[in-house]
């Protein structure tokens, strides 16, 4: 092994996807995990009656009650580590420990049920934590447009809303890819401020 080589070492990212109850989180980890997907799934029962909404998706069968689990690599130095929140808001206990230490979201979007995204919204706008709204292509197509959810959902206007295919490896990397342009600009606007208040205390301190 040369000497460049031993010197590359890999560096690994922490992203989570998360949305309400049956947005297609599981689908989009397993979709471009490169291992097996970990998935903490249980059946639905009676006992979840009035409880989960199945009014658009009564074909679902089972519900994530942990977290999903993949990992994908980009090149040699660089892995991504892609954890799915449970959907339902009995299980959000859990979210700290499974959004800790990531460096950014995509929040899962069906376009019939904008409601359940809201939590999802708030619980990283809270956080600052970069992330991207992904609407999710149900039967291939939207109920409302891009626009019109941006509008619906109220986010900052520098957050990207882009449509995403859960079930393709091609639409969840682009939408990855998107993330990745997010995290970049919220860095350097941090370096930005930062630079500017030592400038400033500077300036203070030689008056």
């Amino acid at each position: 092994m040369s000497e460049n080589s031993e010197s590359l070492k890999k560096v690994s990212a922490k992203f989570v996807v998360a949305g309400g109850f049956g947005v297609g989180k599981t689908t989009l980890v397993g979709s471009v995990s490169e291992i097996d997907p970990l998935r903490t799934e249980a059946d639905i029962t009676s006992a979840s009656a009035g409880i989960d909404d199945r009014s658009q998706i009564d074909h679902k069968t089972k519900t994530t009650v942990a977290m999903d689990f993949g990992r994908l690599t980009i090149d040699d130095q660089l892995v991504l580590y892609l954890f799915g929140t449970p959907g339902q808001d009995r299980f959000s206990f859990m979210w700290d420990d499974i959004v800790r230490g990531c460096l950014g979201a995509i929040v899962l979007v069906d376009s019939r049920r904008l409601d359940e995204s809201f939590a999802s919204i708030d619980y990283f706008e809270r956080r600052r934590t970069p992330f991207v709204i992904a609407v999710n292509r149900f039967d291939g197509a939207f109920v409302h447009d891009l626009g019109a959810i941006r509008e619906a959902l109220q986010v900052d206007p520098s957050t990207p809303v882009v449509d995403c295919d859960a079930r393709e490896w091609v639409s969840v990397r682009a939408t990855l890819l998107v993330l990745f342009d997010r995290i970049v600009d919220e860095l350097n606007a941090e370096h930005e401020r930062a630079t500017q208040i030592r400038s400033e205390a500077q300036v203070q301190r030689a008056s």
